[in-house]
């Protein structure tokens, strides 16, 4: 049997004590704020792969390293952030670091564990955002982007099996229904995507409260939504709002974001073209930490490296803001019924707008060699299965041969 206790030492330091299977009950203190900075930080230079990659390095230096938790926290911490809006593998980096240095910890450990992420995706921003990149560049890109649809029908086959699962055989007609409202929202509505992924969660809520006593449902519940959208016409408060939705409005995070921000940055606002968008999101799986740092590519597109730092402040404030004011109720989120039905929800909606976000995508792409590129990629990703990472950086290396020998450019 595992268990944990915590005691305050003289020097103010926590100390974990540990029992595992050999009897043996080592100590581990609480680490000073350095060793938070440095390994966390190491994590977001290594994390290329996305979430399953963060929970992974965050597990082994957690759990299986340095003892900080045992493994049932860790999973209730991985349950929980999964139930919260937003990146849910940078808020497990933050409420990790939180449940070792408390606040001071957790903003240490998320800043540590996003910036090295946004150093380099401001910098590649800079290189292929350029209005004029060598030919090379601009083949590397268009390359990297004509694989990004490929790359989202991946993550969502992947979400989906363990989503479909938890719906019992008598839910998996609301399952599809969720998902293909996510679908259908994230190909055509865009920005409004966010009201769908909200109405799909209230009404599993209210079919959840109904089970719950007897009452039976015939259809589906009617469900009233009243959404208060600013106006606005671009500039700095278009892009607070655009970075908002992606940080605090979208729940499954990763290619959810998409649709979100294709619609606000390609069409409504014009901060970047179609084939740049392709671009930043590709630039989003290649380089390490958050997959949502691509909202810092928009930023960038939108206002400079001041946009990118702005967007990037306000898509990931709500992470960091619902574990320092909630960290202490986080864990109870697991087994809380109302939060659980309403993911239930909003999860296969989710999946479904991941699916659904391939759409825009490789509509997006304009040259016939894109489209080869997509069917390879769609290949190596979904029939061999291999990484996202290596597929788009050969995907890159193809188009900056083919653009070289004198490939049409994208425009």
């Amino acid at each position: 049997m595992i268990w944990a206790s915590s005691t305050t030492a003289p020097t103010g330091r926590v100390a974990v004590a540990r029992r595992s299977g050999d009897g043996r009950e080592p100590a581990a203190e609480r680490p000073p704020l350095t060793v938070v900075l440095a390994e966390w930080g190491r994590i977001g230079c290594l994390g290329f792969g996305g979430p399953p990659a963060h929970i992974a390095l965050l597990r082994r230096l957690c759990v299986e390293e340095r003892a900080w938790m045992t493994a049932e926290e860790f999973e209730d911490a991985v349950a929980a952030c999964n139930l919260l809006p937003g990146p849910a593998s940078t808020q497990l980096a933050i409420y990790c670091a939180w449940r070792l240095r408390g606040r001071a910890g957790a903003v240490a450990g998320g800043v540590a564990f996003i910036l090295p992420g946004l150093v380099v995706i401001l910098a590649l921003a800079a290189l292929f955002l350029d209005g004029a990149p060598p030919r090379w560049v601009a083949g590397l890109s268009a390359g990297a982007g004509a694989a990004v649809a490929a790359v989202a029908v991946r993550a969502g086959s992947t979400l989906a099996p363990t989503s479909w699962r938890r719906f019992g055989n008598r839910g998996r007609a609301w399952w599809v229904a969720y998902a293909a409202a996510g679908a259908a929202a994230a190909a055509t509505l865009g920005a409004w995507l966010v009201v769908v992924l909200l109405g799909c969660g209230a009404v599993e809520l209210v079919r959840s409260r109904v089970r719950r006593t007897d009452t039976g449902l015939s259809g589906f519940a009617p469900v009233s939504l009243l959404v208060a959208a600013a106006a606005t016409t671009g500039g700095v408060v278009s892009l607070v709002w655009v970075a908002f939705k992606v940080g605090a409005l979208s729940f499954g995070g990763g290619f959810v974001i998409v649709p979100l921000m294709q619609a606000d940055a390609v069409h409504h606002y014009h901060w970047m073209t179609a084939s740049q968008f392709l671009n930043a999101v590709a630039l989003g799986q290649v380089t390490p930490g958050p997959v949502v740092l691509t909202v810092a590519v928009v930023g960038f597109a939108a206002a400079g490296v001041a946009g990118g730092l702005l967007a990037t402040l306000v898509a990931f404030a709500p992470s960091f803001a619902f574990v320092l004011f909630g960290g202490s109720r986080l864990a109870r989120l697991r087994t809380d019924d109302r939060a659980r039905a309403f993911l239930n929800g909003a999860g296969p909606c989710a999946i479904g707008a991941i699916l659904g976000s391939a759409v825009p995508l490789a509509l997006a792409l304009t040259e016939t060699w894109q489209f080869a590129v997509l069917g390879a990629a769609a290949v190596v990703l979904l029939i061999a299965r291999r990484g996202v990472v290596l597929t788009l950086v050969g995907a890159a290396a193809v188009g900056a041969v083919i653009v070289v020998a004198g490939g049409a450019v994208p425009h």
